[in-house]
């Protein structure tokens, strides 16, 4: 398709939730207007494409969302997206309301979905990487990501002062799927007593090593930040283990949970999903498609999506040894 041919663009948010995706959608519908577009509004993801809940988006529809945490177009993850017979019913509702072009907002299994549609149907789609997760290679952060890392930081603070009050031995575990960034975060800027990754796996031992030699130091109340999808299991388990081997240590859980995904979004989750935003019109004003806009090194960068979801992203070895010269 011929990029003087795009008149009409979906925006799309699928999957989880990340702090950012509303000022990505505010984003798209003002450059789209900018360039004389139209712009639709794709209700609960793909889901709602299959379902044809689309609406043309205007001024009022995105007042005031900048600020807001989630995403006002909703999201839900498709079952029938998945099947030939869904994907179909979406394409053929896409054409209803004369649709050429996508913005694909989500982690790695909505860019994935875009990447099989576009290839299927020959509609562009540029995707935007929003998961609060940061696993998506082809940008240094991923929208949510930050404001994830913020609401972990600021909870820990809390978690600490009562620690503190009691000489407790806290296991906090963070979300980030399958990737230790948020946790490693976490860790570095709370002054926890350990992080536990699943990149990187310490044995339980280990652990014990350093809390009884932080004991003999004086250090009492201790903070532990655990990313869930580690091997030896979550913090619920891995505290288990331990009181095993310290009986004696009065030990608690808390899992952040989906705490993390909600609330207003920090000053560099609106900025970077605002570059994004834009760069993701103009992107296919251009021509490109098939690809994921992300900012490397401050300048906004095109990978292509099959590259951005199968490349794996680790947790940059520095920074773990930061977190481990840190925490004796």
């Amino acid at each position: 398709m011929e990029s003087n041919a795009i008149t009409k663009i979906g925006v799309l948010t699928s999957g989880g939730d990340a702090p950012g995706m509303n000022a990505a959608i505010r984003a798209v519908v003002r450059s789209a207007f900018y360039y004389n577009l139209e712009v639709f509004g794709i209700y609960r993801g793909y889901e709602g494409m299959i379902q044809n809940d689309i609406k043309q988006l205007s001024s009022a529809d995105i007042a005031y969302i900048l600020e807001r945490g989630g995403t006002f177009l909703k999201s839900a993850r498709s079952i029938e997206f998945r099947t030939p017979e869904g994907r179909k019913k979406a394409y053929e509702n896409l054409q209803k309301h004369g649709i050429n072009a996508l913005v694909v907002i989500g982690g790695d299994g909505s860019l994935t979905g875009a990447h099989l549609f576009y290839k299927e149907y020959g509609i562009p789609a540029i995707g935007l990487p929003g998961t609060i997760d940061n696993d998506l290679s082809g940008t240094d952060n991923t929208i949510g990501f930050d404001t994830a890392c913020n609401t972990a930081i600021e909870a820990i603070d809390k978690i600490r002062d009562t620690a503190t009050s009691h000489d407790r031995l806290f296991f906090v575990e963070v979300m980030g799927r399958d990737s230790g960034f948020i946790a490693i975060n976490a860790g570095i800027g709370s002054a926890a007593a350990a992080t536990l990754i699943p990149e990187k796996k310490m044995p339980v031992e280990a652990l014990i090593d350093r809390l009884e030699t932080r004991a003999k130091a004086k250090k009492q109340a201790n903070v532990v930040i655990v990313a869930e999808g580690g091997k030896s299991g979550g913090a619920l388990e891995i505290s288990k283990k331990v009181k095993k081997h310290l009986p004696n240590y009065d030990i608690k859980v808390t899992i952040l949970g989906h705490l993390q995904r909600g609330g207003s979004p920090t000053s560099y989750d609106r900025v970077l999903a605002s570059k994004l935003g834009v760069a993701a019109v103009e992107g296919l004003i251009q021509g490109k498609c098939d690809v994921m806009a992300g900012v490397i090194n401050n300048k906004v960068v095109f990978t292509p999506i099959k590259r951005a979801i199968v490349d794996d992203k680790e947790v940059d070895d520095e920074d773990f040894r930061v977190a481990k010269i840190l925490s004796t």
